[in-house]
């Protein structure tokens, strides 16, 4: 195949390819016969008659040898379909109009004007195609006849080119205007694997069907060369799902002024509750990677709960310690603890007993400070006076003092919480 005669032109739009008008034949009107003529002009025309029988004889007789000098053997490739002719016409527009071949504007004829003996008169009918040029698709115009043929057309100006295939309405096969190669095999690239054609000479759709693969409907094909200029047919797998995805909300928080409860006290008057915002998006993937995401909604499905704290305003009261004269009897033993006690919770303990107030005195006046003394407990681990008024340093000292002599059996109730 004369490969200089392969084009390449982008386009727009499909144009329509105008044939060549048939050449037309004129008829006479039919003779008026003898008998229906004035005599003067029978015997006019019967003398005219052998006169031009005779002229005709002495023409035909001259131009037989003319007209067999007219007769040429050429030789027609249409489109690769080659055929030896033997012809009278005198040119290459009267031969392919004798042979019905119809040329347009983007075809090409390797021979015009006159035509000689022995001419080898190729024509390449121009084909409109899809290609992918270095990731643009558009459509072009190539007179050539394979696939393998048009992609060494472009691949020469150093861009990645791809040819291609549409699918069709009926059956969603693959369609593409070229075999895939006239001589060689080429190979298959699908689902990973690569399967190799012996005998490329034939459509996209022959091969894949010959091979028994299955196009899913968003499954694309298209033809390109590899690097050492094997014909690949590439097949890709397309996928597109609707994916649902939720993600946490979160809650807003709130406060108000309780004037009943101290500045440092607090409650949850509504549990906080994070939402649900859900989002459908559709994802397209392309051989298993993803290859575009699209926001199909996004909305808050469920509303988050606010939470709403109660924290109070009032202020705690001043405490005024009255002094107490203490004599050298009042004031104690000095404190002895130590040991095991330090690493206990006495804090929690303190809360229990007296809600942490080193003053409080019981509502019997029996029990007294923060861990809720008895008077002669007190006395018992060297203590002086009231354990009331006792610093919250003693208070807790003494009470590390009887718990190593003891143990947390001295507070029956709240002992438990010196070991939280």
């Amino acid at each position: 195949m004369p490969g200089h005669l392969d084009g390449w032109s982008p386009v727009q739009f499909s144009t329509l390819i105008p044939g060549l008008s048939a050449r037309s034949r004129a008829t006479s009107e039919p003779d008026t016969p003898d008998e229906l003529l004035p005599t003067d002009q029978r015997s006019g025309r019967a003398r005219i008659l052998p006169i031009t029988a005779a002229a005709v004889a002495l023409v035909l007789a001259g131009g037989s040898a003319a007209f067999a000098h007219a007769q040429k053997s050429v030789t027609l490739d249409v489109d690769g379909e080659v055929t030896n002719l033997s012809t009278f016409a005198g040119s290459v527009d009267g031969l392919l109009e004798d042979q019905g071949v119809v040329v347009g504007a983007r075809d090409e004829v390797s021979l015009t004007g006159a035509l000689p003996e022995g001419a080898d008169i190729v024509v390449r009918h121009a084909h409109q195609v899809a290609v992918s040029i270095d990731g643009q698709e558009t459509s072009v115009w190539t007179t050539a006849l394979s696939a393998d043929e048009a992609l060494d057309s472009l691949s020469a100006r150093g861009q990645a080119v791809a040819l291609v295939a549409s699918r069709s309405a009926a059956g969603g096969r693959p369609e593409l205007s070229l075999d895939l190669a006239l001589h060689g095999p080429a190979d298959v690239l699908v689902d990973g694997t690569t399967l190799a054609v012996p005998d490329a000479d034939a459509r996209v759709a022959q091969v894949l069907g010959e091979l028994g693969i299955t196009l899913n409907p968003l499954d694309r094909v298209s033809v390109v060369q590899s690097d050492t200029g094997r014909v690949q047919v590439v097949v890709n797998r397309v996928a597109v799902q609707d994916v649902t995805s939720t993600h946490e909300v979160a809650f807003a928080s709130t406060t108000q002024q309780d004037a009943s409860r101290y500045t440092d006290q607090k409650r949850t008057l509504t549990a906080g509750a994070p939402g649900v915002r859900t989002l459908v998006e559709r994802v397209t993937t392309v051989d298993g990677v993803e290859s575009g995401r699209v926001t199909l909604s996004d909305a808050v499905t469920q509303a988050p709960v606010d939470e709403v704290l109660s924290v109070g305003t009032k202020a705690r009261p001043v405490v005024t310690k009255t002094p107490v004269a203490k004599t050298p009897a009042a004031t104690g033993t000095p404190v002895t603890a130590g040991g095991d006690a330090d690493s206990l919770n006495w804090a929690a303990l303190a809360r229990c007993e007296s809600g942490g107030n080193p003053t409080a005195v019981s509502s019997t006046g029996k029990y007294h400070g923060l861990y809720q003394f008895s008077v002669s407990t007190w006395q018992a681990v060297g203590g002086a006076g009231l354990p009331s008024q006792a610093s919250p340093e003693e208070q807790t000292a003494r009470a590390k003092m009887l718990y190593n002599r003891s143990g947390a059996g001295q507070w029956p109730h709240c002992g438990k919480n010196l070991f939280t």
